[in-house]
C-alpha cells in the first residue's frame, strides 16, 4: 500500500474492543495519513473513537451507523466509503456476536444472528469491497476469527461453526486471489481481554479461560501486520494455536485433555472474575 499515501481502511465493529484498537493501530501505522471508515450499530461510541482520532492530524474519519447483518446496510457501507474516499484498500471484518449456551437451548433467532454477523456479513462485505480495490495498489481483507474456528468448541457450536467457516473462506479466497494485488488473511485469537467475554464471564465456557489472554491491542497489531503481508493466518498466542490445531487433527486427544483444560479454565476464570469485579 505504499503506492497510496492515504489508504482507505474500513473496520466493522469499530466502536469498542478489537475494532476500536484497530482504528488507533492503523492511525499510528500511517504517519503520512489515511482514511478510516468506522462501522458499528451504536453511533455514540463511534463518535468517541472519532474524537480520539482527532489528534492524528493526517487521519480522516468517516463513521457509519449500520448493522452488518443487513444486506442493505452492507451495500450502504461500501457505497458511502467509495463516495467519500473513491476507493478501498483494506477491509477489516471484525464485527462479531456470540449468544452463549448449548445449541439445543438457543433460540433460532440467536443462531441466525451469529451466522449473519460472523459469517454472512464478512462474505458479503468482501464481495462488495473487492470491486473497489485499485489494481495499482496492494490491498487486503483481514478477518477477525477465533481459535474456536480451528477446533470444535462445545457450548459454542454455532460460534465455532461460523468462525470455522470464516477461516475456510479466507484460505480458499487467498488461493483464488494469489496472483492479484490483495491479501486475504485471518487472525485467530484465543480469549481477548475485552467486554466480549469479560462482561459475560459467568456465561462463558470455563475451557475458554484455560488459554492465555490476549489484549485488544495485541490483536489489532496482528491485524495491521496481516494487511501488509502475504501471510494467510496468525493464530495467537502461538502455543494456543498449536494446541487448537492438535485438537482438530486428533479428536481423541481433544477429548482426553478436555477435563484438564476445564479445570485449569475454572481456576483462571475465578481469578479473572475477582479482578474484573474490582
Amino acid at each position: 500500500m505504499t503506492e497510496y499515501l492515504r489508504p482507505t481502511i474500513i473496520i466493522t465493529g469499530a466502536s469498542k474492543g478489537v475494532g476500536a484498537a484497530c482504528a488507533l493501530a492503523y492511525a499510528k501505522a500511517y504517519p503520512n495519513g489515511l482514511n478510516l471508515v468506522l462501522v458499528a450499530r451504536n453511533l455514540a461510541p463511534l463518535e468517541q473513537i472519532k474524537a480520539q482520532l482527532a489528534s492524528f492530524t493526517n487521519c480522516q474519519t468517516l463513521i457509519i451507523q449500520a448493522d452488518v447483518a443487513l444486506l442493505s446496510d452492507c451495500e450502504r457501507i461500501i457505497a458511502q466509503a467509495v463516495e467519500r474516499f473513491n476507493a478501498i484498500n483494506v477491509l477489516v471484518n471484525n464485527a462479531g456476536v456470540h449468544h452463549r449456551g448449548e445449541f439445543s437451548k438457543l433460540h433460532a433467532q440467536h443462531v441466525a444472528a451469529m451466522v449473519d454477523v460472523n459469517l454472512r456479513a464478512p462474505l458479503v462485505l468482501t464481495s462488495l469491497a473487492l470491486k473497489h480495490m485499485p489494481q495499482n495498489a496492494s490491498n487486503a481483507v483481514v478477518m477477525v476469527g477465533s481459535l474456536a474456528g480451528l477446533t470444535p468448541l462445545q457450548g459454542a457450536a454455532t460460534y465455532s461453526g461460523t468462525k470455522a467457516g470464516l477461516r475456510a473462506f479466507t484460505y480458499a479466497l487467498h488461493d483464488e486471489l494469489a496472483n492479484k494485488n490483495v491479501n486475504i488473511a485471518v487472525v485467530s485469537p484465543g480469549p481477548i481481554d475485552t467486554g466480549f467475554i469479560m462482561d459475560e464471564i459467568d456465561q462463558v465456557e470455563d475451557i475458554v479461560y484455560s488459554q492465555p489472554m490476549s489484549s485488544a491491542d495485541q490483536v489489532a497489531d496482528a491485524v495491521v501486520q496481516l494487511s501488509h503481508s502475504s501471510k494467510t493466518e496468525t493464530a495467537m498466542p502461538k502455543a494456543s494455536g498449536k494446541l487448537a490445531t492438535l485438537s482438530y487433527l486428533f479428536p481423541r486427544f481433544r477429548r482426553s485433555v478436555r477435563g484438564l483444560l476445564y479445570r485449569i479454565g475454572a481456576k483462571n476464570k475465578a481469578k479473572y472474575r475477582q479482578a474484573h469485579r474490582k
